[in-house]
């Protein structure tokens, strides 16, 4: 068995991990990279590997530096089955077509501004006709159910708890006479989250790939955040200005608005217009209210009070299709909030956003989730006075604030108890991957006084004989 890293390897984004195991080629993950623009195409376009070579593709959840690269799988000539839970599919059927909408729009854009023949013109990654071709490559398993997926490979998915759908990737294997287990831990969710179902822990195991995102990270409480949500928007409101919220289409998008119904109930925020700016959040969330099965016990308790409650919509919500209805809301001249996607201000409709109101000082630019390097979201969060959006310009007068407490990955904390609980006799080696270095190498550390021996943080193209 050999396992070489290709993808989320000391970097938070491009997840993808190849497996070969009895002479077959197993993927796990296959996510778009994030950063340089550059540098971002070039390595997404251009696999390390052939993708007709590849046999399966196991596929932890929906996210798109987990999922977004699949399309681009196909194309380039992957005709096996890809696995993952009845959710997530259900997910990938709205993101991965949105993800080449999102490709040729901005494209289109770039192109308009590219003039002379040393520019020639750009062309997406893939169409939204390859994302919906590629879904037919989908195969469901439930959690808990297992299937063979290759010769001597069982496939079992158990609950993240990160977002809908979100799996624990756990895969038995016999080779050469022996039984192995190995176990991907795809992105780890938190405890006590507002919607999901707490994630599951895994005692036995020889082998670990584990998310280090928050590896050198102690999470503010979600009583914290909820606290300095109400201060971030009754001080913008004060202002008379917009509170930007760049976020996730998928689970960060929901926690928000449900914790945002919450604070609108209790009647402890203003009462301003909100908007989710995002064919895809709204789509998503359909898809939320489709899959109730995996919501934790205080959300089914919320939505017994009313039979018709949706924890998701609440009267002062709006979701915003159109792109004629998200140009308006430049001319509102009232405190609002906007969430927008994409979560990392690399795409999407926040882009515009930012692009008309960054140098506003009245304006609240609020990060809720993690801002992987060289992004433009990092740019922001770092205080970079000046930016470039869609290739101008624009200095940075709005006012920059961050809650780390509606995250939806666990924290060093979390992930100490969930790396624990692995029998240290059994597990030979424990790889940290979806990390930055120096998350990953502090969280190594403390699992090595943990009593975990081997621990490793593989470069990009690494390779290992288990």
């Amino acid at each position: 068995m050999n396992v070489q890293f290709w993808g989320g390897a000391q970097e938070v984004t491009g997840s993808m991990h190849l497996l070969t195991v009895n002479g077959q080629k197993i993927l796990l993950d296959c996510g778009l990279f994030q950063g340089k623009r550059a540098l971002t195409y070039e390595r997404n376009l251009n696999f390390p590997f052939d993708p007709a070579e590849i046999d399966v593709l196991v596929l932890s959840h929906a996210h798109i530096d987990h999922s977004g690269n699949i399309p681009n799988l196909v194309k380039q000539g992957f005709k096996g089955h890809i696995f993952c839970t009845p959710a997530t599919r259900d997910l990938c059927a709205a993101m991965l077509p949105d993800s080449a909408r999102i490709q040729e729009q901005d494209v289109g854009y770039l192109n308009k501004k590219r003039k002379g023949p040393d520019e020639p013109p750009l062309a997406p990654l893939y169409t939204e006709e390859d994302a919906t071709n590629a879904l037919s490559f989908f195969v469901s398993l439930p959690y808990w159910r297992s299937l063979f997926i290759a010769d001597g490979v069982r496939l079992t998915f158990f609950d993240a708890g990160h977002i809908l759908g979100s799996a624990i990737v756990q895969l038995d294997i016999h080779e050469d006479g022996e039984q192995k287990r190995l176990v991907f831990s795809g992105d780890l969710g938190r405890e006590g989250m507002a919607i999901l179902r707490n994630p599951e822990f895994i005692t036995a195991a020889d082998v670990v790939i584990m998310e280090s995102t928050y590896g050198a990270r102690v999470h503010e409480t979600f009583e914290d955040a909820s606290k300095k949500l109400r201060e971030v928007i009754a001080a913008t409101c004060r202002r008379g200005g917009k509170i930007l919220v760049p976020s996730f289409a998928v689970g960060r998008t929901q926690e928000l608005v449900y914790a945002l119904h919450r604070l609108s109930d209790q009647q402890k925020i203003p009462r301003i217009p909100i908007f989710v700016d995002s064919p895809l959040a709204v789509n998503v969330t359909e898809i939320f209210r489709l899959h109730p099965d995996v919501y934790n016990a205080e959300v089914r308790q919320f939505m017994a009070m009313d039979t018709h409650r949706n924890p998701f919509g609440f009267e002062h919500l709006t979701y915003v299709r159109s792109v004629e209805a998200s140009k308006e809301l430049n001319f509102l001249r009232q405190p609002a909030l906007i969430i927008a996607a994409s979560g990392m201000a690399e795409g999407g409709r926040i882009l515009h956003h930012l692009k008309n109101t960054i140098d506003d000082p009245s304006t609240t630019i609020l990060f809720v989730g993690f801002q992987a390097e060289h992004t433009l979201g990092r740019r922001i969060l770092d205080g970079e006075p000046r930016v470039r959006i869609f290739g101008e310009a624009y200095t940075v007068r709005a006012r920059v604030e961050s809650i780390e407490g509606y995250s939806a990955h666990a924290d060093q904390p979390a992930l100490r108890a969930w790396a624990g609980r692995f029998d240290p006799a059994r597990l030979q080696h424990l790889f940290l991957v979806h990390g930055e270095p120096d998350a990953a190498a502090t969280l190594a550390g403390l699992l090595q006084v943990d009593g975990i021996a081997r621990v490793s943080i593989p470069e990009r193209g690494a390779a290992y004989d288990l």
